[in-house]
């Protein structure tokens, strides 16, 4: 629901325009041939991030999102860096179904 009204909220022409209002895209410090730490701008309402940090949460444990997870870790990412990655997909998802206005039926393959 909160999904919902973020996206009612403004006209997003792309799915990073709703990261972006959604605070969830990433800043980079570089400088010439400084490069810098990579932060989350945090400009969106934060507790639509906490909602969607805990559903990362719980689909790190199932399925397919089990396995993404477990290959962002191999990679070498940190636990909540893994998890932001799996929260940008879940709202790039959202914003797909509620652009096109279809239901979510995952993959069965």
């Amino acid at each position: 629901a909160a999904l919902t009204m973020a996206f009612e909220r403004g006209a997003f022409q792309s799915a990073d325009a709703f990261i972006a209002f959604l605070g969830l895209d990433v800043r980079a410090k570089d400088s010439g041939t400084f490069t810098g730490r990579r932060k989350l701008t945090k400009q969106g309402d934060p507790e639509i991030r906490r909602l969607l940090h805990n559903a990362a949460l719980a689909a790190a444990r199932k399925g397919h999102w089990k396995q993404l997870y477990e290959q962002y870790q191999a990679r070498g990412l940190k636990k909540t860096q893994a998890l932001v990655i799996l929260a940008r997909k879940l709202a790039r998802i959202a914003f797909a179904l509620m652009k096109k206005r279809e239901d979510y039926i995952p993959r069965t393959a």
